[in-house]
This record gives structure tokens, sequence and C-alpha cells, in this order.
């Protein structure tokens, strides 16, 4: 008989609402909360949403604050503080992708306001209590129960106007979370079940997203892969990939999305002789494929999504930059870490060159 299973695993304190049109429920979820005056976060191209949805709670809205932004940096973190202070806010409700919601927890952070989470693309971050912070071209990163918000609504509609590019490199990021939960050194049968539902939810869904962005159905299995995704990083330890993109996201400014999807399969590559179990997982996830490394590589392609770190405005001479980040503070990994190992890693990321192990 094999030897007894031994993990801990611990469920997120949240409710997730999911479904066509859920939306319409936010003012009953906001009172099921307790909150009174809410500040609806947003990023300026979300203002409008923003503002419908300011318009929908009514006067349990007391502004919108549509000033978000990629990798939350640290005086724009400040101001929102100050507005939400400002305004008496008891809560905020994050409409968008990470920036929004990554803005809404840096005032949880501080201040203990409670979120609500509206997601309009794949990212994932509102399933996890991580937060992030940028300054002086740092990003730092950590975990707070006080960030995760206390519900999430998944509504399919919200991503009809999603462009196929937006989608597809959201997507990809879902997927990392989930292939670096599947090897992470906290891992367990329950968050590997949904690590690998939710990459074969989002590899099948996102090329029928792409051909057709108001594809509905193609959207909310889009979204049921992105929500067990983000659990799958709530639940777990982030390993090199997530260390690789924090580094190249807050040192040299790069798209948080798209470079996720440009680093997933060379991160995997790397990491894959050293995770059997994850790699099986993965093979069955993607259609029983040999390499889910090199499988995630095309699937990017064929989404259109940006194929090399240089596309993101990268320069070859920052590669020695980010390694010595890396190596500086590294996370856990199934695999060591090398100098050598990182920059090869990091050369082919750079150059778009197919992934190897």
């Amino acid at each position: 008989m094999s030897q007894a299973r031994t993990f801990t695993y611990q469920s997120l304190p949240m409710r997730v609402v999911m479904g066509p049109g859920v939306l319409s429920q936010l003012a009953d979820e906001i009172d099921k909360a307790g909150l009174k005056r809410v500040l609806v976060l947003c990023s300026p191209p979300q203002q409008e949403l923003g503002e419908t949805v300011a318009q929908m709670i009514g006067e349990r809205a007391v502004g919108v604050h549509p000033h978000a932004r990629m990798h939350v940096p640290l005086e724009s973190a400040a101001a929102a503080r100050d507005r939400a202070a400002e305004l008496g806010a008891d809560g905020c409700i994050a409409v968008g992708g990470g920036s929004a919601i990554g803005l809404g927890k840096a005032i949880a952070l501080e201040h203990g306001l409670k979120i609500i989470a509206v997601p309009t693309t794949y990212a994932g971050s509102e399933m996890t209590s991580v937060w992030g912070l940028t300054e002086d071209g740092r990003k730092r990163t950590g975990k707070d129960p006080r960030v995760l918000p206390v519900s999430v609504l998944y509504d399919p509609e919200l991503t009809l106007s999603l462009p196929a590019t937006v989608s597809a490199t959201s997507g990809m990021n879902a997927i990392a979370h989930a292939v670096e939960a599947l090897y992470a050194p906290d891992a367990s049968p329950i968050i590997s079940l949904m690590a690998e539902e939710g990459v074969r939810s989002l590899a099948a869904a996102l090329p029928a997203v792409v051909a057709d962005g108001k594809d509905i159905q193609a959207r909310a299995e889009a979204q049921y892969g992105a929500w067990l995704c983000g659990a799958c990083l709530g639940a777990t330890t982030m390993s090199l990939h997530h260390k690789l993109c924090h580094a190249l996201g807050g040192t040299l400014d790069l798209p948080h999305a798209e470079t996720h999807t440009v680093v997933l399969p060379y991160a995997l590559a790397y990491n894959q002789p050293a995770a059997p179990d994850a790699v099986s997982a993965l093979q069955w996830a993607l259609g029983q494929v040999s390499d889910p490394a090199t499988t995630l590589w095309e699937l990017a392609r064929r989404l259109g999504a940006p194929s090399s770190l240089r596309e993101l405005g990268m320069e070859e001479d920052d590669i020695s930059r980010i390694v010595e980040q890396a190596l500086a503070q590294p996370y856990a990994n199934p695999r060591q870490v090398t100098e050598d190992g990182l920059t090869r890693l990091l050369s082919r990321a750079w150059a778009g060159e197919p992934p190897t192990s």
C-alpha cells in the first residue's frame, strides 16, 4: 500500500457568485457584507463601467476613483487611501482587472476596509490574499487575510468587450497561477484538482473567446477557469515564474498579463524535470500532450499573444539585472535556481525562442 496522504488545506472565507447578469446582485452583496458607504475603484479605461456600477448601487456609493494603475505604485495607493478616508468609505468595490483589485487590496491593507470584487478580466487576483506595491522600481508582495475580498461577482457579460489580445494574455496569466500551484511546496490534492480543471477550462475556452469575443458560453467557461486558477494561487506558495514576473514588472514596468504570458512556458520548462506530478497533471489538462511547456508556448502564439520579452520593451542588457533580483530573494521552487539557468531562461524568453528544459 502506498504511503498515507499528508497535507494541509485551508479554504478561502469568501462568497463567489457566478453567472450571466449577476452584477445586478451587487447591492445585495454590499448589504450582506454590512457595508453602507463604498468607494468604486477602477482604472481610467473602465471609468464608464465604474460610473454605471455606482449608479446601480445608488446611495451606497460615495464616489468613483478611476485611477488604478498597473503594479500598484505606492503613490497611487496612497492617493486612493486618502480618497477613501476623505469620503468616509467603509468598503470598496473593485471593478476591472488586477490593477483595480490590487488598488482595493492596498486600501484594505492599511485601513482594513472590506473589498467586493467585480472582475472584468481573467487575472484571478480577486481570489487571493496576495498584495503587491511598487516603490522605487521594486515590487514588494506579501500575504494578508485583510486584503481578501469578502465577495466576488463573476459576470461573463462584463467581459464581452474585452479585446482578444487582452483576453488571451489575461487567460494565460490565470493558467500560470494553476501551473505553479501544481508544484508548490504546500500543494494539496484539492488544490491540484482545481488547478487541473482550471487549466483545462481556460485552454479550451480561450481559442473560442479569441475567435468570437461575443461567445458568452466561452466567456463563462473562461471565467470559471480563472476563478479556479486564482483560488489555486491564493492557497499556495508562489515559485520562480511569479518571482521573475514581479521583478520584470516592478523593475522594468512591463505589462503584467503580457509578461506572465511570455514567461510561463520558459519557467515551466525550467521546472518540468523536477516536477513530474505537475507535468502529468498538465499533460492531462492540455489534452494528453507530451510537453506542457511547449504546448503552452504554442497556445499563446495561436491566441495572438506577445511572444517575447523584447516585444514588451525589455532590453537584452536588462537580463542580468533581473537575474540578480531573482537570486537575491528567491521564492520556493522545485528545481534549484542558478545564475546560469536563469540567464538561459530569460535569454530565450527575451528572444522568443522555443522553451527548453
